[in-house]
């Protein structure tokens, strides 16, 4: 059974706005979305104005009427709770609602997520709007899922925030004396001697762009990280609130609201455990690559323990917000599409049904087009696609990943890499990810991403790029997991600070220190265009960005460096530890690298690839009762031929293929496969 929606087959749909159509619109659209095989519809995502004009006055006629004509129409409904953009008679009579900008800027009415997420007012209207839509909807048999207010994010910077950040640090450390110590207010003098003391890190205190390169920095990473926390826990406490008002009326039916992806703003792995179930946007630009959007997909799945996840939203054709909006090319759409399902997708939506004609948004992409016909190439691919999930019906509903790898991902990491004062403004946290992630989707290695709170020993390889941030505790784990036989890597700048961004003495890689073997002397912060080299497996690399300085205590030296003060020092490592190995790469590489190092890693480790394939086809496997399934993807604007490794029936051709039978996948080309 689906983790969606209780659904068994998977469901087609996206947001439907007809707040914005006259009614004799609306039973064409119903008609259109018969045609196209839709499902479900995502309703009153930004309606809260014309749901409560005032403060004592709730206007439900449009929204009752809309509700009715779905059911009658035989779809579902993802009812969101309108709570993304509040109302401008509510700016007016509650200033608390607005933001407040990093500068100290006081925001007007405007835009969307536009509410201060500590406003006494917005957590008094916001819940009590959700709680009188479930209450008003709890009869409605269509009802499949809650979509709680709209993309969390931004940021506040008021009085309410300050006021609400002092009490949120009372709460985590108790006493001054032990947030002066964790933000290491001796420097500087910043002691703080009561708590009124203690102001919001922005442009007006610790905040400063520097001059030279444009980046944001702060003079104090201790208390600019916990505020970057609490911003997030306060965003969840919203959600919370509309989550349990919901609750309290429709205790059955499962609550989500749309994430996005790698967003740095919010702490996602802690959010899921408030979710019933995650949901995200999808929306690669079209200079990203294949695997950039699969990482966004099993980063998604990861959050929940690796279960199914729901594609909320993504465009059938184009965006509206880049500087240059290129449209999704022939069969791309339906590319996209399963690449989600082959990630672990249980639902497939866009934004949006019907393509609204004013606003910032009239020229984003829609199943509808202005034009309002059916006959479009973007319709008729909407068409199609929904025609292949139907006939593939339940088969991949809470598929499971077989995953015998995986990534540790960590927001606070995030956050406490780039808020660090050096040693290089190259060094992005994200991208070191995804130096791991590319090699290991270019060998068909699927990957789980992981928190550091999750179990290691189901992993025969954990990969925890520049792990600047090693949480208390965390140590002993990654120790435990290769004592047992379990394969470990890390980069750069790891071992560096515990959780309050202090370092921890006595050397780098600090707490790892004994597990990796080696002793980290020096970072050599090398400016761009610079680098030094390394071999490795008879072949020469580049070492950029940051060069570690190490000793070796136990470990064995796979490559040195070549050039400069620190030729033939140790750049690659590995400690045997226990039954296990522990890897250091000590330098940025290039993709060549990463690829060789990670197959020669995986082979030692027995972990096969699903899958050989050309260049620039993916292969996924989803698993469940009904069986294994291999997704082949071909995101090349070329046809391709693969062998394949095993007998298979092709779920859309039926026919069956024999062990080492040759498939050909056309351009943009999608081939779903059952394991015989």
């Amino acid at each position: 059974m689906s983790c969606y929606y209780r659904e068994t087959n998977m469901l087609y749909g996206g947001d439907y706005n007809p707040d914005q159509w006259p009614q004799e619109v609306w039973e064409e659209d119903m008609r259109l979305m018969a045609q196209a095989h839709i499902h479900i519809v995502t309703l009153n995502v930004f309606s809260w104005a014309a749901l409560q004009p005032d403060e004592d006055t709730y206007d439900f006629t449009k929204l009752d009427a809309v509700m009715e004509l779905v059911r009658a129409n035989g779809l579902k409904v993802c009812l969101a709770t309108s709570t993304g953009a509040h109302p401008a008679w509510m700016a007016r009579k509650h200033p608390d609602i607005l933001r407040t900008e990093k500068n100290g800027m006081k925001r007007k009415f405007g835009g969307r997520h536009n509410s201060c997420p500590n406003s006494p007012a917005y957590r008094t209207y916001a819940p009590r709007l959700a709680a009188k839509l479930a209450e008003r909807y709890q009869k409605f048999d269509n009802l499949a899922a809650w979509h709680i207010s709209n993309e969390y994010g931004g940021e506040c910077y008021c009085e309410n925030c300050e006021k609400a950040f002092r009490e949120w640090l009372k709460k985590k450390y108790g006493t001054l004396e032990e947030v002066n110590r964790s933000f290491y207010t001796a420097f500087w003098g910043h002691t703080f001697y009561d708590w009124d003391d203690i102001v919001l890190p922005n442009y007006l205190s610790e905040h400063f762009v520097d001059d030279a390169t444009g980046v944001e920095r702060t003079m104090f990473q201790g208390i600019s990280l916990d505020y970057r926390r609490f911003l997030s826990d306060s965003m969840l406490e919203c959600f919370q609130l509309e989550y349990d008002a919901v609750k309290k009326f429709m205790p059955d039916i499962p609550v989500t609201t749309n994430l996005m992806a790698a967003y740095k703003g919010l702490d996602y792995q802690k959010w899921a455990r408030s979710m019933d179930f995650v949901s995200w946007d999808n929306y690669p630009a079209p200079s990203d690559r294949p695997s950039q959007t699969a990482f966004c997909h099993d980063l998604m799945r990861g959050l929940d323990g690796q279960k199914p996840f729901v594609l909320m939203e993504q465009t059938p054709s184009v965006t509206n917000w880049l500087p240059y909006n290129r449209l999704k090319r022939p069969g791309e759409m339906r590319l996209l599409s399963w690449q989600a399902v082959a990630h672990g997708a249980d639902a497939i939506q866009f934004f949006q049904i019907r393509r609204s004609i004013g606003a910032c948004e009239k020229y984003h992409g829609a199943v509808v087009d202005h034009a309002g016909r059916a006959d479009t190439r973007v319709f008729r691919e909407v068409t199609q696609l929904g025609e292949e999930l139907e006939k593939a019906g339940g088969l991949f509903l809470d598929g499971r990943t077989p995953a015998q790898a995986a990534i540790v991902f960590d927001w606070d990491n995030w956050w406490a890499v780039e808020y660090s004062a050096g040693p290089s403004i190259l060094m992005k946290y994200l991208d070191a990810v995804q130096d791991f992630y590319q090699a290991a989707f270019a060998l068909n290695v699927p990957v789980d991403i992981i928190s550091t709170e999750d179990e290691l020993l189901p992993y025969k390889v954990v990969l925890a790029p520049l792990l600047y941030m090693v949480k208390r505790g965390y140590e002993e784990k990654l120790t435990d997991y290769v004592r047992q036989g379990g394969t470990f890597i890390t980069s750069y700048f790891s071992g560096i600070v515990d959780e309050h961004d202090l370092v921890d003495v006595g050397g780098y890689p600090g707490r790892l220190r004994e597990l990796l073997g080696i002793w980290v002397e020096e970072n050599d912060a090398l400016p761009q265009g610079e680098h030094n080299a390394f071999s490795y497996c008879g072949r020469r690399y580049p070492a950029d960005i940051l060069c570690d300085l190490m000793h070796l205590e136990g470990a064995e030296a796979l490559g040195v460096y070549e050039e400069d003060f620190y030729a033939g020092m140790p750049a690659l490592t590995v400690n045997q530890y226990g039954k296990g190995k522990a890897y250091y790469v000590g330098t940025h590489a290039n993709e060549a690298f990463y690829q060789t190092f990670l197959e020669q890693v995986f082979l030692q480790a027995g972990i096969q690839p699903l899958q050989q394939t050309p260049f620039g086809v993916e292969a996924a496997v989803r698993e469940n009762v009904r069986g294994r399934f291999l997704f082949l993807l071909n995101h090349t604007p070329e046809k391709k031929t693969v062998v394949l490794e095993g007998r298979y029936e092709d779920l859309l051709a039926g026919r069956i293929y024999q062990d080492h039978e040759e498939l050909e996948i056309e351009k943009k080309g999608v081939c779903l496969l059952r394991e015989l």
